[in-house]
């Protein structure tokens, strides 16, 4: 049996010979000439004798090496070697998964190849999670940590950040997301933020109704032709106008997507919030517009021009309404919303309305009807063009939707 005291009188104590000492069921002390304690722990494996160190007294107590030893016997009955686990645990310790290695981790190995809006998510994390707890580890962060982060979000900082409490529960959901596959995939465990919903932390999105009015729309046409916005707004707010789509569509937008021969714009998976390629007809009336993009900017460049971040032009577009004295608010989104509404209105039907915003069709049709409906998309497309047109110079008495129709018709 060993004693502090007298591990306390050996230690540092030089001795004639190495020592070895006993305190029962494996654990023992070996003492070196220079008088050097360490504690050892002595078993057997297939019948042959096994020994591993614990720790050097007194750094490492008396106590502490009995529960040590208590553990290694532990992982004998289980039927492991106590030296393998020991050295795993050691390194999980010494070389932990932080906060951010785990987020990062969901995001190459899931979220790049399966989250279309993955750049707007890895900037959230770089701007609110990773400055405050990105180097803490997984395992040891505790809610308390995360809620932090989270408040700051929701409250914004005065001078520097507006609050964001619709934000917030999307990067929650997100973290949630990147623990749990973490977890399932034992890269790291953690669940600390099980139990935490949005409302716990912010806001829930409102489900948004708003859709321009006609001279809501004609003041935005209007300013676009007097050239009163930068050169990449103008003509991404005419194409988000024109087509319907996600502004991230046009934004990753490049020009190989873009067949003038065919006249089709193809976007890939890639940029397709839905994960599936999108294919719409390029109406008449705009392939003028993709032919100038493609004379200024090049063949192997971007449709506008240049990348820019999603935050830079949603930013940008939330403040269009300002400059054009609109009373209510809107964004680049509600642009599709506006575009689907008057397709609706034109008569247009509405499974091509869903195939022109990239939905996928409902029910059966979602599985048995592989029809891009090219040509009824081509039809509406133009449609809504000659009703655009129409709109920007109008002409006297003239009902916009059915001089549209009535045009179409008569081609």
């Amino acid at each position: 049996m060993l004693y502090e005291t007298s591990l306390r009188a050996l230690n540092g104590k030089a001795q004639p010979k190495v020592l070895e000492q006993s305190d029962g069921k494996g654990l023992g002390v070996r003492i070196s000439k220079l008088g050097k304690v360490r504690f050892q722990y002595r078993y057997k494996i297939n019948d042959k004798n096994k020994r591993m160190d614990l720790g050097d007294y007194p750094d490492l107590s008396l106590r502490a090496a009995r529960d040590a030893a208590e553990e290694c016997r532990t992982w004998l009955a289980e039927g492991h070697d106590p030296k393998i686990k020991r050295s795993m645990g050691r390194e999980k310790t010494l070389a932990p998964v932080t906060v951010q290695q785990a987020l990062e981790y969901w995001i190459e190995n899931y979220a790049r190849d399966s989250r279309a809006n993955v750049e707007k998510n890895i900037a959230q994390f770089q701007r609110h999670i990773y400055p405050y707890i990105g180097h803490f580890p997984l395992e040891q962060t505790e809610i308390r940590h995360w809620i932090e982060c989270f408040d700051r979000i929701r409250r914004g900082i005065k001078g520097k950040q507006r609050p964001a409490p619709v934000a917030v529960g999307q990067i929650l959901q997100n973290a949630k997301q990147a623990l749990r596959f973490c977890r399932v995939r034992h890269y790291a465990i953690s669940r600390e933020l099980d139990d935490l919903t949005t409302i716990d932390v912010g806001k829930r999105q409102r489900k948004k109704d708003r859709v321009l009015s006609d001279v809501e729309l004609y003041d935005l046409l209007n300013s676009i032709q007097r050239k009163e916005s930068s050169f990449y707004m103008r003509y991404l707010c005419q194409l988000l106008i024109v087509f319907g789509a996600r502004t991230q569509e046009l934004r990753l937008s490049t020009f190989d997507e873009w067949d003038l021969d065919l006249n089709l714009w193809t976007v890939p998976k890639a940029h397709s919030k839905t994960g599936t390629v999108i294919i719409r007809p390029i109406p008449v009336k705009v392939k003028p517009i993709i032919e100038f993009l493609y004379k200024r900017h090049g063949k192997e460049g971007y449709l506008l021009g240049e990348l820019k971040k999603g935050e830079t032009v949603s930013g940008s577009g939330s403040i269009v309404h300002k400059r054009l004295k609109h009373k209510e608010s809107w964004s680049l989104h509600d642009l599709r919303r506006t575009f689907t509404t008057k397709l609706n209105d034109l008569g247009v039907a509405p499974y091509v309305v869903e195939q022109l915003l990239g939905h996928s069709l409902g029910g059966v049709m979602a599985i048995y009807n592989r029809s891009q409906y090219l040509p009824e998309k081509r039809i509406a497309l133009d449609m809504w063009c000659e009703w655009l047109e129409l709109l920007i110079n109008p002409s006297d008495n003239v009902v916009l939707i059915g001089a549209a129709r009535q045009s179409i018709g008569s081609t």
